[in-house]
């Protein structure tokens, strides 16, 4: 239960103390006059109360990333919590609070136009692709994951609603709709009340298992990790099957730790807020609270079923972390959990799907420079939802791999970005440039040894990534003395 406390306790210190730390390098004018002030468009540039672009905010960048990726990653044990933590604090907040303040001191852009401003148009070019592939990726993972769950509800049976292409098309249609409507239509009507029920359901989950979970950790599991006889309870000792902790874990929990789908959905926000002060708590606070979120979710992977490891990866084969967020929230919260879990899986990731197809359109109309007449938001939408209709035919498992490495890259090229633009104004660079070279560390890694890459061994793999981080690294120490010896 400690180490539970211990994490929930470092992570708002580190907004309550390094937060503001972080702020002071970014250059926050209050008295600077918002984009949103200045391109008042009724459509996307809409003054947003900053309560309610939190809560907007962190459903865009929540939905269900932070509740499955963290009951995966409990396969892993403790050590995931670990990782949410260190992950979050060092660079996921980081992550985000940069992507806020690169848009919204850049008229609210996309990503791909702020790296051409700050690096050149091939990077420009490469930020694009990235960013438009992980958008269309996420926009069709949550097309599929939310049809898939309420087409096989036992209630369903039997009727057009077990028809799983019956809710593919009705989510499509839900999504052109929030697509091409004014922000202030749909998305900052509904989201503040989705962003409310995913904070009491995560509250309650939290409470019921610090009162009733049978394998909560201890700090011993922890530091017991390489060496499992040591372990407090062997119904917690991780992975028996041997996956690799560097760099799968990194991977399996994105959300709640870092991931940079959230830098792309910083633009719709960076557009509404109406002052610049408002960055820190409205995108560095909503990537703490989806930390928060991760722990309370890794923690019911690992504590909240008497079996442990064996009985967790048996509900996750058979019908993945959907199978699992039911059952804990039947198991601990009765009735009233059991609905508030498929209301949790099916309409969560409709919240981020919704906003990765608008975010695609903005990426889309700012890169070409396209008036935003409803003819064109309507010439661009189209298409998109078009081809990720015939997406959603192909296997899931390759379309999650492919968004997995897409998001893993983005997040490291925005941490390069935010190195850039602290280099540019002087002030403490190493705030990002550090984590860059962990996120360079870890996507070389990764794409060594996936399917999807090179396909090489780990202990191949292993070493070219590191490598790779500590030429990253190398290269951002020459740079910053460079910097000095220029200054001087």
């Amino acid at each position: 239960m400690l180490i539970f406390f211990i994490c929930i306790a470092l992570l708002i210190l580190a907004y309550k103390f390094y937060s503001p730390f972080v702020e002071r390098q970014a250059g926050i004018d209050p008295n600077a006059e918002t984009p949103q002030s200045r391109f008042n468009d009724g459509v996307d540039y809409v003054e947003v109360h900053p309560a309610k672009a939190f809560l907007i905010q962190f459903l865009n960048v929540a939905g269900v990333g932070p509740i499955f990726g963290p009951i995966l990653g409990a396969l892993y044990g403790p050590v995931a919590l670990v990782w949410i933590v260190l992950g979050n604090i060092i660079g996921g907040a980081v992550h985000d609070y940069f992507s806020g303040v690169l848009s919204i001191k850049e008229d609210g852009k996309s990503l791909p136009e702020i790296a051409g401003h700050y690096f050149n148009i091939y990077f420009k070019g490469v930020m694009l692709l990235f960013t438009a592939m992980l958008l269309f990726f996420v926009g069709v993972v949550f097309i599929m994951s939310p049809a898939g769950l309420l087409s096989n509800l036992d209630f369903f049976k039997d009727t057009i609603f077990a028809n799983n292409t019956f809710w593919v098309l009705l989510i499509l249609g839900y999504y052109f709709l929030a697509t091409l409507l004014p922000i202030d239509k749909i998305i900052t009507k509904l989201y503040p009340f989705f962003g409310l029920l995913m904070i009491i359901m995560t509250v309650s989950i939290a409470v019921a298992l610090l009162f009733n979970a049978p394998q909560l950790p201890e700090m011993g599991d922890i530091f017991a990790y390489f060496d499992h006889s040591h372990y407090n309870n062997d119904l917690l000792a991780p992975n028996p099957d041997g996956l690799p902790v560097w760099p799968l874990l990194f991977v399996t929990i994105t959300c709640g730790a870092i991931s940079g789908f959230h830098s792309t959905q910083a633009p719709i926000m960076a557009r509404c807020l109406t002052n610049e002060k408002y960055v820190r708590p409205v995108y560095y606070g909503a990537m703490v609270s989806e930390g928060i979120v991760a722990c309370v979710w890794a923690m019911a992977g690992i504590a909240a079923f008497p079996g442990g490891y064996v009985e967790l990866k048996s509900i996750l084969d058979a019908g993945g972390p959907g199978l699992v967020v039911n059952q804990v929230a039947s198991t601990y919260l009765g009735v009233a959990g059991g609905i508030m879990a498929i209301i949790a899986v099916a309409v969560f990731p409709i919240t981020s799907g919704d906003t990765a197809f608008r975010s695609l359109r903005l990426t889309i109309i700012d890169a070409f420079k396209i008036p935003q007449s409803i003819r064109n938001r309507l010439l661009v939408a189209l298409p998109i939802l078009v081809i990720a209709y015939f997406m959603t035919k192909i296997d899931f498992s390759l379309i999650w791999r492919y968004f997995a490495f897409s998001n893993m890259l983005l997040s490291t090229s925005v941490l390069w970005l935010a190195t850039k633009y602290l280099f540019d104004r002087g002030t403490i660079h190493w705030i990002v440039s550090l984590p860059a070279t962990v996120g360079t560390s870890v996507t070389v890694s990764y794409i060594a040894t996936a399917g999807i890459g090179l396909g090489l061994e780990q202990s191949l793999s292993q070493p070219i990534g590191i490598a790779a981080g500590v030429i990253s690294l190398v290269g951002i120490i020459i740079a910053d003395r460079r910097r000095k010896v220029a200054i001087a």
